[in-house]
């Protein structure tokens, strides 16, 4: 009998034939995503010229967010995933010709900003669906594997999405709306090929109580609740990627090419730091480097709000995407290996509330500073209440800082 230890196998996710279909559709849709959101930004401060006009981008992405995602979570628990992210994708692919519409025939930006609320619609009511779909392709032990090459494959589509992003406006905004809904189609072609596992089906009746199942899930979980918490706040106050276009065109003066890759930097740190996490063993101290790596973020940010220099901006916007790649890797897998599969939506649906949504209220936050006190005030109290944030949670959230390798999570027993 071989006792000896088994081997790390650092491609055992692609080994699976449905994963590859599943993945390759994910991220024909992520760089179209990724491509539109440099042309919506853009577009959006070349039109207006003020900061604000970002931050009500922000506003109209989080807004459903904080509306449905409850709802979209039981749905997702309820009812066929894989139908319901497909009918998100159509939502998608829809809100993106209109706005490649209006785009080119210079529309309205009062309408710009009703399809963009759409588009965030159509996104919300299938994510928690989509998340919840990845665990049903592959055995238990495979699944950190394939969050981590899900991080380190999203990381370099968004370094090509915001590089290729600002090649495209250069050349025509409505291009990179179409290049979006493309990318949508595409993924839902591939979705008709994969083959999911079957899990418990859920039969509880719509009610108030099944759709705050998942938030009093997460409340009775310290843990999660700890995880969740910190990323918000984190997320919420450090929305520097939201003022890019203010800093690319007044501060540093490098235009939209330069804003693409001022939009690209955090996401090659973050690629480095997941092909690095990839082939590395699992983590044995994922607690600690949690709380270390969202410290790190915030002083990066910190450091690239004073910066007048292109150079030492992008270095900064590396760190922060290395950083916020190893908080992304942990929550992720601790957020789903924690979960029970019949819970798994509308979990999902809760971090989107805290995460998702902050995200986007993020740039509301940032820009409003901004408009007001200058995008260098509004990026540097960002930074140091991200260090705060930390130092809070070291304080109150012990089982989060004590927690060790992701291997050992178990789902939580209600």
């Amino acid at each position: 009998m071989d006792t000896s230890p088994q081997k790390h196998d650092p491609y055992a996710a692609f080994r699976i034939r449905d994963y590859r279909l599943y993945l390759s559709g994910w991220l024909f849709a992520l760089i179209g995503t990724r491509i539109q959101s440099i042309a919506i930004g853009w577009e959006m401060y070349q039109r207006t010229g003020e900061a604000l006009a970002l931050g009500l981008v922000g506003l109209m992405q989080a807004l459903p967010t904080m509306i449905l995602a409850l709802p979209a979570g039981y749905l997702a628990d309820t009812f066929n995933r894989r139908k319901l992210v497909m009918l998100s994708l159509l939502g998608m692919t829809l809100t993106s010709l209109g706005l490649a519409s209006l785009s080119f025939a210079h529309g309205s930006i009062p309408l710009m900003y009703g399809v963009l609320l759409l588009d965030a619609t159509a996104m919300i009511l299938g994510r928690p669906a989509r998340v919840a779909l990845l665990p049903q392709l592959m055995p238990r032990e495979v699944f950190p594997n394939a969050v981590t090459w899900n991080s380190s494959l999203q990381q370099i589509i968004s370094v090509l999405g915001p590089a290729v992003g600002g090649f495209v406006v250069v050349v025509s905004a409505p291009a990179a709306y179409l290049i979006c809904a493309a990318g949508s189609l595409i993924f839902i072609v591939l979705l008709t090929r994969v083959k999911f596992r079957k899990v418990s089906e859920q039969t509880e009746k719509v009610s108030l109580r099944t759709l705050l199942a998942g938030l009093g899930f997460v409340w009775r979980s310290r843990l999660l609740l700890g995880l969740m918490s910190l990323d918000m706040f984190a997320v919420l106050l450090g929305g520097a990627v939201y003022l890019l276009p203010i800093f690319a065109k007044d501060v540093l003066a490098v235009g939209p090419q330069g804003f693409g890759w001022l939009r690209t930097a955090p996401a090659a740190g973050a690629f480095c730091m997941a092909i690095l996490l990839t082939y590395l063993p699992p983590m044995k101290r994922a607690g600690r480097n949690l709380l270390l790596a969202v410290a790190g973020f915030g002083a990066a940010t910190i450091v690239f709000g004073f910066s007048k220099s292109f150079w030492l901006s992008m270095a900064m916007l590396f760190l922060t995407g290395l950083f916020d790649n190893v908080s992304m890797v942990i929550r992720h897998t601790l957020l789903q290996l924690l979960t029970p599969d019949q819970m798994r939506g509308r979990v999902s649906a809760v971090n989107s509330v805290f995460v998702g949504a902050s995200n986007e209220l993020g740039g509301l936050e940032s820009g409003i500073v901004a408009h007001w006190f200058g995008p260098a005030v509004s990026v540097v109290s960002g930074g140091i209440g991200t260090i705060v944030v930390v130092l809070i949670t070291v304080v109150s959230a012990p089982r989060l800082r004590l927690f060790s390798s992701l291997h050992d999570a178990k789902p939580i027993r209600d």
